[in-house]
């Protein structure tokens, strides 16, 4: 996990003109690579085999370790699944959503999501671009990751924050 901030790691893209960012996203991104991911993600969220999640998550750009478990309706970024990186046995959870994007009004922002190996997203967690999850750490369900979550760590809330074990 790197020592800088999620903030620091993120990509921005000035948008020009009197609307908001996500009125640009076609200059942003393929509409027709958009599409065609929309498809996609919309079978990963549907189908009940691993196997085929991971499959077409690594037909996505995402990188996929050994033994990845992606929950249903769970969603992969749908303009950048790329920008994911999933560690080995990792788990993400029913209906958990990873954003490697975030549209502004003036800029746009892209960011890498970083699962460590044997991470678990609880189910509804949202995780926000540049996020970086580590080892062993664990997103309690309905979460939303502002920040990145060390080794080991359990966060919960909105935003999540580290759970007092004492």
């Amino acid at each position: 996990m790197s020592d800088d901030t999620r903030f620091e790691r993120l990509d921005r893209h000035a948008t020009p003109g009197p609307r908001n960012s996500l009125r640009h996203w076609p200059d942003a991104k393929s509409p027709l690579r958009v599409a065609l991911n929309y498809v996609a993600v919309w079978l990963i969220r549907i189908s009940p085999s691993l196997r085929f999640k991971n499959w077409l998550l690594r037909r996505l750009g995402a990188d996929v370790g050994a033994g990845v478990s992606w929950g249903l309706e769970a969603t992969p970024d749908v303009f950048w699944p790329e920008r994911i990186t999933l560690g080995e046995d990792a788990i993400v959870g029913y209906d958990a959503t990873l954003l490697c994007h975030e549209f502004l009004q003036e800029e746009y922002r892209l960011g890498d999501v970083v699962v460590g190996d044997r991470a678990m997203i609880g189910a509804g967690a949202i995780v926000l671009p540049g996020v970086e999850i580590g080892d062993d750490a664990q997103v309690a369900a309905n979460s939303l990751v502002t920040e990145d979550v060390p080794e080991g760590e359990t966060v919960a809330g909105v935003p999540a924050e580290p759970l007092d074990r004492e």
